[in-house]
This record gives structure tokens, sequence and C-alpha cells, in this order.
């Protein structure tokens, strides 16, 4: 069955003959209208991030990282993306040092997001830091086991915003993920990885803690892939983590959508592996 370069989303039981060749299928407590008001709204972001989705299952990881960025690059530049990022009220992009801070227990390496007074969002600063750190468990053969988490009350709100629309040349974008983008690295030590996380799990946070093996999360978790709403999609390696982790139609379902996603539809879906009353 040939599918047209747009979303093809079934309403019905998961269980028919067709329903593993669409794009997406709406689940109970999803609303039909509110996905198709979303998609009119980001036409082009809602096209790419579908045909996006259609690729990876076929792609080894690397190649499915370097699609979802060039895919990603496609769309900061568009006029779509543009407008949301002209609407947006403009902030000072100030360099900031830390943000991440390792520790060695053993052979146990834990990375900390450390930017509690910005709910953890991962600036370039971070960004960097956890390209390192991530390089520096697949360097090191003695860490078996490398444990994400975070402190203060979100575990990531994903990208910091203030950066968006810095970069305005598209192609260079896609030069410094190829180079920089923690996912790059976060995907060969994946099968070592433990993520623990407590509150929003948004975006780009989502998107690297997806790649581990096991996740543990609190009952008061969320989970959100916000992107479409800024003419995007997840380009922080959340189209391969998410589609590996939950399957490309119920990833495409929470893109389309950008509703939260509880602690307990986290954990029904395979999202997270735990719910713990202490995530550390």
């Amino acid at each position: 069955m040939r599918l047209p370069p747009v979303p093809v989303i079934g309403i019905g039981s998961r269980d028919h003959a067709l329903a593993a060749r669409l794009d997406t299928l709406i689940e109970p407590r999803f609303d039909a209208g509110a996905i198709a008001r979303s998609i009119a709204a980001q036409p082009l972001a809602a096209r790419i991030v579908t045909q996006l989705l259609r690729l990876v299952p076929h792609l080894p990881d690397e190649d499915a990282l370097a699609a979802e960025s060039l895919a990603y690059a496609a769309l900061q530049g568009s006029d779509a993306h543009r407008l949301w990022v002209s609407r947006r009220p403009r902030a000072e992009v100030v360099p900031r040092e830390g943000g991440v801070q390792l520790s060695r227990d053993d052979d146990v390496l834990t990375i900390t997001l450390d930017r509690a007074e910005a709910g953890n969002a991962i600036d370039r600063t971070m960004r960097d830091a956890l390209h390192e750190a991530f390089a520096l468990a697949n360097a090191d053969s003695t860490i078996a086991k490398v444990v994400l988490r975070a402190v203060g009350k979100a575990f990531s709100l994903g990208a910091e915003l203030s950066e968006f629309g810095t970069t305005t040349d598209p192609a260079m974008a896609h030069a410094i993920r190829s180079m920089t983008l923690p996912a790059r690295e976060a995907v060969h030590c994946r099968n070592r990885m433990e993520v623990h996380i407590d509150g929003a799990c948004v975006g780009a946070g989502l998107e690297l803690a997806a790649f581990a093996a096991r996740i543990v999360a609190t009952r008061r978790s969320w989970f959100q892939l916000p992107e479409l709403a800024m003419g995007i999609l997840p380009g922080a390696g959340g189209c391969v983590s998410m589609s590996r982790r939950i399957g490309r139609q119920r990833t495409l379902l929470m893109v389309l959508s950008g509703r939260r996603l509880s602690a307990r539809e986290a954990l029904d879906w395979g999202l997270v592996d735990a719910l713990v009353d202490d995530p550390s």
C-alpha cells in the first residue's frame, strides 16, 4: 500500500489488518479534532516528520540520526519556523558555564543535569558537555553503567528556547549537530544507560532519555514532544530514540498531538520501565 506524503491516520482497532501500515492511530484520550488542527497549523512540519518516521525503522542508528538532522534543517529554514522564532520575545543569549556534573563510583558514571533554575533546559554549554560525557563513557571500557539524572523539580524542559534562531544557516546547523549532538554518542552506550526521571521530561530531554536501556520515573513525571507547534520536529535524536522505544506510530501521535503523557500512560506504552517514589 503506497501512502501519500502526508500523515495517514487511522481511527479504530489496532488489530485491523491495515493498522500497522498507517502512520499513526488515534488512541484513547487523544483528540482527533485537535490533531487535525495541529496538522493544519503546521502542514509542512507534519508532512516531513511523517515521512522521516517512515524511514527511520529501516536505517541504522547513525544514518537515522543523519536523516533526522537533515529533515530538521529543512524545517529550520522554513517560513513557519522563522515566523515562530520572530514572534518570541527577544532574549539575550548569555553563555553559561557548567550545567552538567559528572561523578564516578567504581564502574558507574553518573551524569547529572544541573541547571535547575532553568528547568534543566539544555543550552549549548550543556549540549557540548553531554556530548563529551557520553563520548567519555564510550572511550572508557571500564565504565559498566551510565546513569543520567537531574536535580530540581524538572528532569528537563527541553532545549533552551532563547537559543532558537541563533544559527540561521540550516546547513551549518546540521554540521554542528553532526559533531556535537549528544545523541550521536548516547546511542553507542545505550545498552549500559539508565535514566532516572522526576517531573517534566520534555523535548530534547525526553529525546535523549529515550535512548536508555532502562528508564525509571516518579509518578508525578510527565512527557511531551511539543516541537510541531514551533514548525519543526524532534531534532535531538527523538525521532530515532522514541520510535525505537515505543514505535513510529505512537511517536508520531505524540508529535502531532503535542499532548502530555502521564507517568502511568508512559509505563503502559513502554516509554518508561518502572514507576518509583524516589528516582535516585
